[in-house]
Formats: structure tokens, C-alpha cells, sequence
């Protein structure tokens, strides 16, 4: 049995610039932190006496005989990707809602990834975690996603993170004081929209063309250099929440699709009650609302957005983390001989007043 946890992240600064159409020629960089809310992922080999060898637990359950038959796409790929050639179940909890813009979707790719590498036996760096789970979104399901949620997931922590035109991705170091950290995350507020989008839809609308949206994306570029030095400077910090605010207003400029009336009527709330800046947290139109305020103004701040549901948090620094490794029975030769002679070689026993089934 494999338990493996991997936060969910913030970004604040140069996301869009993240995407391959966009860094592959110009380079892009994004300010990020992963927080303590995190996607579970409990992973064991299947005991070969059932009639499915795969069965996944999410919003749905999944029972099926073959990999190709599973219709949850990150699973069914990674189990391809790697080769998986023995039953598996998986079962995923999370402590954020999906779809909501905290790169959900890649904590649970490289979670997957991360636990059926320990599974195997094996232990996977982080830069294997994040490499693998950008081919696997990117390349293989073909979704229109950055690199910045893969990385975060993998690593973690507080980073500035520059991808380069020749593909590679550095992770910089950020000399900031602790104190400076806690002052910047005691102006924070993460609050939970209620509108639930999907990131790549949102994407596809500005990324299709995106050197048309040149301009706005070079703007964000500098506001990741511009809002590193302040954390590393002493200027006020409240100056963090106006570059915050600017930076909105450049990434509602990509498309339509990135922000809405519901939105756009929070965030004017917020601002009102005291909030100097923020953001939606992932690729737009809903999700979770990242509020920058001083905190004596946080109580005004949320009374101000109609009850929407704050989630207090703090930063992590440990990334994607096999949590428990306990090895089970070995039923490799057994479930080999189950899939050789497929799930016909099952029969219908009696047993305790239940119905089982037994390979024979």
C-alpha cells in the first residue's frame, strides 16, 4: 500500500508566459507556492481475485479488465505510460475541489506518477516527477496546460521558476527572509468563487494565438522579476498587492473567457472593503480568488463577498511526498496468470452466504 501526497498551488505572477507556444521562443518565468492543501493518493496492487484487475475511486468509481478501457484520461495514461502490467486500485480525496484553479490536475498526475514509481520499488526525483507529468498532459492527452502546476506539484516550496526557450526549467532560488514570508502570507486571503471551469477550455481561448497576446505576456514577465525584488527588498509589502492588481488587469486582457461578471463583482467587493489587489489562481473564469489586504481589513474583506468560503492556509515547502510505504502480498505471478487467461477464468463460489469469485 502507497500513500502519496502532493500540494495543491498558488501562483502569483507570470502565469500564460508558462505555456510551450509562448516560452518555447520567448522564454517565460512565474512566481509560485505550493500550500497545505493536498491531493491524497492511496495506491495498491489489485489481489488477483476479482473480475476487474483495475479499479479507481474518484468522483466516480471504475472497475475495468484492461488499461485502455479506463475512461479516466491522467490514469489510463500514466498506467500506459508506465507500463503497468499488474491489477491496480487507486483511490483519490483532496482537500480542494477540481476544477477550481490550484493545478488540481497535475497534483493528481504526478501523484499517480510518484506512487507507482514507489509501488515498483522505485524512487523518482522530483525533476523525474515533473518532466514525466508535463510529456504525459502535454504530450500525450494533448491538453492545452502550462509547465508551472507540474513543476509546483513535484517540488513545492516558494519559487521562481524561468523556463527556457530550449525547453530546460531552472528553479531559481529566492533569498527571502522567513519574516518577509510571513508578512507577505499574513496579507493573504484565499477565498472559493463557487464557479467551477476547466482550465484548458479557458487557455484554449488566448493560447491558440498567443503571440498576438505578446504584449500583455512580456508585462507579466516583468511583474515576476519586479515582485521578487520587492519581497527581497524592503519596500512596504503593500506594494506586492498593487503589482498583484496589475497584473490582473493584464491577464482580463488575454480573453474574455478569463474573468466574468460574477467575478469581476467579487473582485470590485473586495477591493472596495480594502483589498489592494488578486487574482484567480489558475487559468481564469472561476475557481479560487487570491485576495492581497492588509489584515486588519480581512474581516471587511470577506463580509464584503456574500459568504463565499475562505480557506485559511499556510505554505509548504516538501512538494509531492510518498506519506506511507507498506510492501503487500506478492500476487505478481498469480494476477500475470489471472490476465493470461482473462477474467473467464472466474467462476461463481459460494461463500459465507455471499456470492465470490474465485480463480480457478
Amino acid at each position: 500500500m502507497i500513500i502519496c501526497r502532493t500540494p495543491f498551488r498558488i501562483s502569483f505572477f507570470g502565469g500564460g508566459t508558462d505555456y510551450p507556444g509562448w516560452y518555447r521562443h520567448h522564454g517565460g518565468a512565474v512566481l509560485a507556492a505550493t500550500i497545505d492543501k493536498f491531493c491524497y493518493l492511496t495506491c495498491r496492487y489489485l489481489p488477483p481475485f476479482f473480475e476487474h484487475r483495475y479499479r479507481i475511486v474518484y468522483r466516480k468509481i471504475e472497475m475495468c479488465e484492461a488499461i485502455h478501457e479506463i475512461d479516466h484520461p491522467s490514469v489510463r495514461e500514466v498506467l500506459s505510460y508506465l507500463q503497468v502490467d499488474r491489477g491496480i486500485e487507486l483511490h483519490h480525496d483532496g482537500d480542494l475541489p477540481a476544477r477550481s484553479g490550484m493545478g488540481s490536475s497535475s497534483a493528481f498526475t504526478v501523484s499517480l506518477l510518484n506512487a507507482v514509481h514507489a509501488l515498483r520499488g522505485e524512487s523518482a526525483t522530483k525533476n523525474q516527477l515533473a518532466k514525466e507529468s508535463i510529456q504525459v498532459e502535454q504530450e500525450i492527452l494533448k491538453e492545452t496546460v502550462g509547465s508551472q502546476d507540474q513543476v509546483m506539484a513535484a517540488y513545492g516550496g516558494l519559487r521562481h521558476v524561468k523556463f527556457h526557450p530550449d525547453g530546460d526549467i531552472e528553479m531559481v532560488p529566492l533569498h527571502v527572509p522567513a519574516e518577509r514570508i510571513a508578512e507577505l502570507k499574513s496579507h493573504l486571503l484565499l477565498v472559493y468563487t463557487g464557479i467551477v471551469r476547466t482550465a484548458s477550455d479557458v487557455a484554449r481561448s488566448y493560447v491558440v494565438k498567443i503571440e498576438s497576446r505578446r504584449h500583455q505576456l512580456r508585462f507579466m514577465q516583468i511583474l515576476v522579476e519586479d515582485s521578487i525584488a520587492l519581497l527581497s527588498g524592503r519596500s512596504d509589502i503593500r506594494e506586492f498587492g498593487d503589482l498583484l492588481h496589475e497584473a490582473w488587469l493584464a491577464k482580463r486582457s488575454l480573453s474574455a473567457a478569463v474573468s466574468n461578471p460574477e467575478v469581476d463583482r467579487l473582485y470590485e467587493r473586495a477591493r472596495t472593503a480594502g483589498a489592494l489587489g488578486g487574482k484567480l489562481t489558475g487559468a481564469g473564469g472561476g475557481g479560487f480568488l487570491l485576495l492581497f489586504a492588509p489584515p486588519e481589513k480581512h474581516r471587511a474583506v470577506l463580509d464584503a463577498l456574500d459568504g463565499r468560503i475562505h480557506v485559511p492556509f499556510e505554505f509548504e515547502n516538501a512538494g509531492s511526498q510518498i506519506i506511507f510505504h507498506e510492501p503487500g502480498v506478492d500476487y505478481g505471478a498469480a494476477d500475470r496468470e489471472r490476465q493470461r487467461k482473462g477474467p473467464s477464468s472466474f467462476k461463481e463460489m459460494p461463500c459465507a452466504g455471499v456470492n465470490a469469485r474465485i480463480a480457478v
